[in-house]
């Protein structure tokens, strides 16, 4: 099965793999968005974060790889009342635009390996306008303990130092660490050991 047979595959069903719910982690920093800005939510899946954000007021791209996940994302945004635009894309070729978007949302999105990875952050970077605001959770190494959700290569998780080093040049960073019991559709549940970025280019 090719990497995008799986992605169409998880997101085939009628109901929604992580949910209907926005990430806790974003929810928590709903504050931070203004309406009228721009954003960009990358790897969206079915919707939950960009709807979120959209119900917030804010002009949102969710982009994703599977447009199975993108059709349950409009119909999700329907059925709250908000209009999102959507984009399939692979990050392995996506053109990053430059200086595009006031927030990039960036939620759980660790299937990519360390070179892909070190590209998205840098392609993040540079949507980004000046002083516009990072918002991203992933997993730590210690998930693996946990198996609660995530990658099993502990190369594709998160520590502070690689985070502290990838946005090094960014003006500010905030990054806490914990672990937290979450629920999020079939797709995460558990347990599970987070570490969340707050960043201003």
């Amino acid at each position: 099965m090719s990497e995008f047979e799986r992605w169409e595959s998880r997101f085939s069903g009628t109901d929604y793999h992580f949910g209907t719910e926005p990430n806790a982690f974003l929810k928590s920093k709903a504050a931070l968005l203004k309406p009228g800005q721009t954003a960009l939510s990358v790897a969206d899946g079915e919707g939950r974060n960009g709807v979120f954000v959209a119900q917030q007021g804010l002009d949102v791209l969710a982009m994703d790889f599977s447009p199975k996940a993108l059709a349950k994302s409009q119909a999700l945004a329907k059925a709250r009342g908000v209009t999102i635009r959507t984009e399939q894309a692979d990050l392995e070729t996506y053109q990053w635009p430059t200086a595009a978007y006031d927030v990039v949302v960036a939620i759980f999105f660790q299937f990519c390996a360390p070179p892909l990875r070190s590209r998205v952050f840098a392609g993040i970077k540079r949507a980004l306008k000046p002083g516009g605001l990072l918002l991203m959770e992933g997993y730590r190494t210690e998930q693996l303990k946990y198996k609660t959700g995530g990658p099993s290569q502990v190369e594709n998780l998160y520590t502070r130092a690689l985070l502290e080093t990838e946005f090094a040049d960014f003006a500010s960073i905030e990054i806490a660490e914990y672990d937290k019991e979450i629920n999020e559709g079939p797709g995460h549940g558990g347990m599970s050991a987070l570490i969340d970025l707050v960043g201003r280019k």
